[in-house]
């Protein structure tokens, strides 16, 4: 077994926590002696221990610790905040080799850990299938460098490119409900779900994981000229919190001004949101790939037909990460940014 192999099952760890760690990264690791992993751990919500003491704190012999291998698929942090610093613990019990993914872009930890373990005598290792730890958490990469959050599009079309039929009664479904099954699980792992008030109008969606046992993102409702708040229908969305996004200055005219995709993300950025799925309509998810301001798409294309009615959003299909089956469906994956596509 090799480096690789210790890498590869840190990030299945750290995967366990996606959608629950929210400000923090999603961190996996494991201890590894005389070619034997004798811990596990990861981190588990925002607040609880970090993956590195979770696994060291498991070690019911602690003389292992001296001779043995910490891999982690992120650097270690060096500060205090809900939990004290990893890199303190692991000098702490004498820890000789650290064997790290890829370096924390949060400047508060960015290099501060691997510094404080080689000035102490640790040797350390970093770049351990590296393209595949900043995959991981590309939200958490994307909000420290690009101040935004990480902007996924999703939603579902026909075999001749439509999105819906000009007339349709509520409760219009394109796709199989597995695959709905599988858009409520996604929503559980970002921190929130937006989509123009036209969908909101029209579609009166509740925007929440009832097909799936997780936490419901954030709703948000794009709504410059405030349609809902002025509407007297009992929305879904009015059984639960969300927040509408408006133009920042109140004396624009709405109308001749309508909200800009930057702006939109410079709000969100602002509530320290570290991703969004944007689920419709059309025309805001057209808007977002007009700009340059998203990230991945993630297109269902059905065997339906529908031969007239809305058109589906036109995106570059070139750079096509994944095509997978889903029943009848076929999910089409697209990673904008070649960096976060790459395969090690």
């Amino acid at each position: 077994m090799n480096d690789d192999f210790y890498m590869k099952r840190c990030l299945v760890l750290a995967k366990k926590g996606l959608g629950y760690t929210y400000p923090n990264p999603l961190v996996g690791c494991v201890i590894v002696h005389k070619s034997k992993i004798i811990a596990e751990g990861w981190h588990k919500k925002a607040g609880s221990n970090h993956a590195e003491r979770e696994a060291i704190l498991k070690v019911k012999d602690k003389s292992l610790l001296s001779n043995s291998t910490l891999y982690v698929n992120l650097e270690p942090c060096d500060h205090f905040g809900k939990t004290p610093p990893c890199t303190d613990l692991i000098l702490e019990m004498k820890i000789p080799s650290v064997i790290i993914g890829c370096l924390d872009e949060n400047k508060i930890v960015l290099g501060k850990g691997i510094e404080k373990l080689k000035l102490n005598g640790c040797k350390v290792k970093i770049g351990i299938l590296k393209s595949k730890c900043l995959n991981l958490n590309r939200r958490f990469f994307t909000f420290h460098q690009k101040k935004r959050p990480y902007v996924i599009l999703k939603w579902a079309e026909t075999s001749d490119g439509f999105i819906a039929p000009k007339e349709s009664d509520q409760g219009y479904w394109l796709t199989d409900p597995l695959s709905r099954q599988r858009v409520h699980q996604w929503r559980s792992q970002e921190q929130s779900i937006m989509v123009g008030v036209k969908t909101v109008l029209n579609d009166n969606p509740k925007l929440n994981t009832r097909l799936w046992k997780g936490k419901n993102p954030l709703a948000l409702v794009i709504d410059t000229q405030q349609k809902l708040s002025n509407s007297k229908r009992d929305y879904n969305l009015f059984k639960r919190k969300f927040i509408t996004i408006r133009n920042q200055n109140k004396e624009e005219n709405r109308e001749q001004n309508p909200i800009k995709t930057k702006e939109i993300l410079d709000q969100l950025y602002d509530r320290s949101l570290q991703s969004v799925i944007i689920e419709g309509g059309g025309e805001t998810l057209q808007s977002f790939i007009d700009t340059d301001l998203w990230d991945e798409a993630r297109i269902f294309v059905t065997k339906q037909k529908i031969s007239d009615g809305l058109k589906g959003p036109k995106i570059k299909r070139e750079s096509v990460y994944g095509y997978s089956k889903i029943k009848e469906d076929t999910l089409i994956t697209i990673y904008k940014d070649s960096i976060i596509s790459n395969k090690d």
